[in-house]
């Protein structure tokens, strides 16, 4: 039996990738969280023919603890979107406490739970979630994930658009470093099978992986942001944990994570002079098996992309974890 939980289960991201959890047969209990409309949300996804039980909860009468009592895996999309004009400073500060307090929530309720954090910055709030875990004596870092799928999705599609690969899902691009901006780095010179990409296309390539929620923001005219494919992303990302933890092998996903935690991750975080970074992740029955590194394999190009990713991850890490050890409730 698996119990899944969706915190943010009303939003944008929340409710597809509750849709596509709804349905997945991995999923036997699925438990939907949220300030409001969850039951609603609830209401209508019972009504598919899929085996997974599915329930929402809101803050009143101990929902959160109900909602996360029993759970195996917690995807976390919660927290506002970025708007148009709004910085990621802004946005920081917002989602920051809200990431925070629902960690607080798997520490007491569901500690042994896999946690997948999609709120943005995943840059700040994957360190956050880690600081609050390691106050409640609850962390461990095989089962803590930067969900940055999206950027190896994205990858894989927009590659795949300059090659004529009609489907982008026989391509594997590895994305390392954040989830933000020029932290993304898209190591194209590693996908496999190998591309040849045009000399006169690569840095507009490169730069659409990194600021492709910028292109989804401006073509939503203010009124979102990139929430179905995140959806979808989110999910491919908690398949992925769950076909892993049933016993599949040889499931490898990059995911932002706590390296000194994970096996493999002391040569990765001895490179970087990093304690948090995305690269390829072998995954296992207990959460993540193996940290690989690719970054020695890197082009002269991408190593350059790299220096940027690692100067900008540094802040936004120490941010993270200067919030969660300042507040009050730790």
């Amino acid at each position: 039996m698996v119990k899944a939980a969706v915190l943010g289960a009303a939003g944008g991201i929340g409710q597809p990738l509750s849709l596509l959890l709804k349905v997945s047969p991995l999923v036997d209990e699925l438990s939907l969280y949220d300030v409001v409309n969850t039951p609603g949300v609830a209401a209508d996804l019972s009504h598919i023919a899929s085996p997974a039980i599915t329930t929402g909860y809101l803050p009143k009468e101990d929902g959160l603890e109900k909602a996360l009592t029993g759970c195996d895996i917690v995807v976390i999309p919660a927290g506002l979107p970025r708007k148009p004009g709004m910085t990621r400073d802004e946005l920081f500060g917002k989602n920051a406490k809200i990431v925070s307090d629902l960690i607080t929530g798997v520490a007491k309720y569901c500690p042994k739970a896999y946690v997948l954090v999609i709120s943005n910055p995943v840059n700040s709030t994957v360190p956050i979630a880690a600081e609050v875990l390691k106050a409640h004596n609850v962390f461990d870092a095989r089962k803590l994930f930067g969900v940055t799928t999206l950027d190896v999705v994205r990858a894989s599609t927009f590659v795949a658009e300059i090659t004529g690969e009609k489907d982008p899902r026989k391509l594997t691009v590895p994305v390392v470093g954040g989830h933000s901006g020029d932290t993304i780095v898209p190591l194209l010179s590693l996908a496999t099978p190998s591309v040849k990409i045009p000399a006169d296309k690569v840095d507009a390539l490169v730069n659409r992986i990194q600021y492709g929620g910028d292109e989804v923001v401006k073509a939503k005219d203010g009124a979102g942001s990139a929430t179905l494919s995140m959806a979808y992303a989110g999910f491919r990302f908690a398949e992925a944990v769950l076909k892993a933890h049933k016993g599949e092998e040889g499931i490898v996903e990059p995911t932002f994570v706590y390296l000194p935690g994970v096996p493999g991750g002391e040569e990765v975080a001895k490179e970087t002079g990093l304690e948090y970074f995305a690269v390829p992740v072998e995954l296992g029955p207990n959460g993540a098996l193996k940290a690989t590194n690719p970054l020695t394999k890197a082009s002269p190009a991408e190593k350059k992309l790299l220096e940027t990713a690692i100067s900008g991850l540094k802040g936004n890490i120490a941010k993270g974890v200067e919030f969660a050890q300042s507040s009050p409730k730790l």
